[in-house]
C-alpha cells in the first residue's frame, strides 16, 4: 500500500512537471510569434496572439523616462508596427498556473538600421481553448551602460 501511494505521488508530480514544461515552451513560442508578427506588420497574426479583455493593457516606460499606456481596445488591432528588425529574449522567468501565468525576460531589439534597444518585460498570459494568449504587458526600456 505504501509503495502504491509513493508510486501515485511520483506519477502525479511527473505529469504536473511535464505539463508545466509543455506550457512554458508554448508560452515562449507565443512570445516569439508576437515579436515576429509585430515587427513584420502582420496585423492578423499579431491579433491572433491576443485574448483582449477589459483589463488588458500594455504599460511602457521609455529609456528617457516617459510612460505610455496602450489600452485594451487598441491591442491586437492595428498595433503591429511593420518596421522590421528582430528581437532576442533571454533570462526567462515564469509562473504558470492551470489557465494563467506570467513571464518576465530581458529583450534586445534590433531595428532594420542596426540600432539596438534594451528592455525588461513582463507579459501576462491566459489559456483560452487550450492555447496560451497574451492579455497584458509591462515593458521597461533602458539605456545599455
Amino acid at each position: 500500500m505504501k509503495l502504491t501511494l509513493i508510486f501515485c505521488l511520483l506519477l502525479t508530480y511527473t505529469f504536473a512537471h511535464s505539463q508545466t514544461n509543455n506550457d512554458s515552451i508554448a508560452i515562449v513560442k507565443l512570445l516569439e510569434k508576437a515579436a515576429t508578427t509585430f515587427r513584420s506588420g502582420d496585423t492578423s497574426a499579431y491579433a491572433d496572439c491576443w485574448h483582449v479583455q477589459p483589463y488588458s493593457v500594455i504599460f511602457i516606460s521609455t529609456a528617457d523616462g516617459k510612460s505610455i499606456e496602450i489600452p485594451a481596445e487598441a491591442l491586437g488591432k492595428s498595433s503591429a508596427s511593420g518596421q522590421g528588425g528582430f528581437a532576442t529574449a533571454t533570462n526567462y522567468r515564469m509562473s504558470i498556473h492551470t489557465d494563467n501565468g506570467w513571464t518576465s525576460f530581458d529583450e534586445i531589439s534590433t531595428a532594420k538600421d542596426g540600432t539596438k534597444s534594451y528592455s525588461h518585460e513582463i507579459w501576462m498570459v491566459e489559456k483560452v481553448n487550450g492555447n496560451w494568449k497574451l492579455v497584458a504587458a509591462s515593458l521597461h526600456f533602458y539605456k545599455q551602460s
